[in-house]
């Protein structure tokens, strides 16, 4: 999106250079077509959600001054969001976004910063006006988003980028290269695991207190497309992330990242199957409520996918949250970690002839490390810092932007929807498999029964579970009327 302001200068340009040549030669930018910046000009852009994650997100995204912030949007100027407003004291303030989009003409680019539930809705809002966009993860809160955002960027032609950025570590390609080389032999079996959640899950939701909202809080701008309640405390700043209406629990926090790393270097599709099993507070094991409101405790998932050229044979890929990790591979030494620092959080790539352990998240650096059977080690670097923030994801998101939608630099890009939509999508499907194993009703007996505790059986491209039609119901959700997608 051309900026008003350059208009001027640039039909000068141009036939300025006309006349002194005796031809009309055309700057590439002029020629860039839809969304296209040249280099040397700012990017004029924006943050939905300007605290929290948002800060660095924008921060990042304005590489140290050198693009132009010109708005910031949050639901609550008083907390987190603060340290904004002081680094960009020109930008226009907004508490809701689509205010922000429908008035602030000259924005070419947003940032999208807010709990989970809030993403589709709003990168679809940027994008039908022609903004780049450039996502937290999850890149949206089920998989139909997901979909839709991934056809929409192409049809808007702008550029797009999801916010894992382990995705543009350099040391990916390590792991890359050992899956390319074919060391392994056949890949049957990726285990997946974390230590989240680290906030409160499991549990009854908080009961609403609508006298202790803060003053500064736009509670009804916070819910967006999530039913309407009184204000509930506990959920705002950070805690939502284990209740549905608003979160995608530990898969969504942390899934992006580790799944990444499989469904990258071995070249996954759509999942054909899930199925899980979820855990239980002491109370509820005589008592059985999963609080179906709310994500469990802890889950185990398994996903099965059809062989790739990466793999030369079905994979299966499990994973689970709430601290539990697979068994230590014989094949590791006893007293080394699996995965990453402590074992906490990691990823196997099993082959018949090896093992791949890694790990990546937003906290701790990749550390790929490669056991073969046949004796010999190959170890990534040990990496303490990044050398550029977050790897430089914004960055290269920003200067994609500026080159345009089509442009190499947009090609290049780790996590633009054309990739991040479908790993979304196998990350979405964890929680979709939660969701169907939580469902109850009552049998003939009068007695309550869990009824949607079986194997899934997925058909990607029309995004429909075929054996079981009640599971359906999650690949979307109800939208509060005015927050549509």
């Amino acid at each position: 999106m051309e900026k008003k302001s350059n208009s001027q200068s640039r039909r000068k340009f141009v036939k300025n250079t006309a006349l002194a040549s005796g031809v009309f030669i055309v700057p590439r930018h002029v020629l860039g077509g839809p969304g296209f910046l040249a280099p040397s000009d700012r990017l004029n852009i924006a943050a939905i959600g300007a605290g929290g994650k948002g800060s660095s997100d924008i921060a990042n995204a304005s590489v140290n001054g050198r693009e132009n912030v010109v708005a910031l949007c949050d639901v609550d100027f008083s907390g987190s969001a603060k340290r904004s407003v002081e680094r960009f004291p020109k930008a226009k303030l907004f508490n809701d976004y689509r205010e922000m989009l429908d008035t602030v003409k000259d924005i070419d680019a947003v940032t999208i910063s807010t709990p989970d539930h809030v993403h589709g809705p709003a990168a679809a809002y940027a994008m039908q006006r022609g903004k780049h966009v450039y996502v937290q993860k999850p890149m949206t809160h089920n998989i139909r988003e997901a979909r839709m955002l991934t056809q929409m960027a192409r049809d808007k032609q702008v550029v797009t980028q999801m916010g894992n950025q382990g995705g543009s570590n350099p040391l990916l390609g390590l792991v890359q290269k050992w899956v390319d080389s074919g060391a392994l032999g056949r890949i049957t079996k990726v285990e997946i695991w974390t230590n989240r959640p680290v906030w409160p899950q499991g549990n009854a939701m908080p009961k609403a207190d609508p006298s202790s909202k803060p003053d500064d809080l736009f509670w009804d701008l916070w819910l967006g497309p999530a039913p309407m309640r009184p204000y509930t405390p506990n959920l705002h700043p950070f805690n939502w992330r284990g209740w549905w209406d608003y979160g995608t629990g530990a898969l969504g926090d942390v899934g992006c990242h580790l799944i990444d790393i499989p469904y990258r270097t071995l070249k996954l599709g759509y999942p054909t199957a899930a199925e899980c099993s979820v855990g239980t507070v002491f109370s509820q094991m005589w008592n059985p409520d999963y609080h179906p409101e709310g994500c469990p405790p802890s889950s185990f998932i398994t996903l099965n996918y059809e062989a790739t050229d990466k793999t030369a044979a079905p994979l299966t890929m499990t994973w689970s949250d709430g601290g539990i990790r697979p068994s230590h591979p014989e094949i590791i030494p006893a007293d080394s970690d699996i995965g990453g620092p402590g074992s906490q959080n990691g990823v196997l790539i099993h082959g018949e002839h090896g093992v791949i352990s890694t790990n990546i998240n937003d906290s701790s650096p990749l550390t790929p490390k490669l056991y073969m059977n046949n004796g010999v080690t190959e170890f990534g670097p040990e990496v303490e810092e990044m050398p550029e923030p977050e790897y430089g994801h914004q960055r290269k998101w920003v200067d994609a932007c500026k080159a345009g939608f089509g442009s190499q630099e947009h090609l290049d890009l780790t996590s633009s929807f054309d990739y991040a939509g479908p790993m979304t999508e196998t990350v979405l499907m964890g929680n979709l498999a939660i969701r169907s194993y939580m469902l109850q009703r009552e049998n003939t007996e009068g007695n309550m029964e869990f009824y949607g505790r079986k194997k899934l059986l997925w058909d990607g491209e029309n995004m429909n579970i075929t054996n079981f039609d009640d599971a359906n119901q999650f690949v979307t959700r109800t939208y509060r009327e005015g927050w549509e997608m």
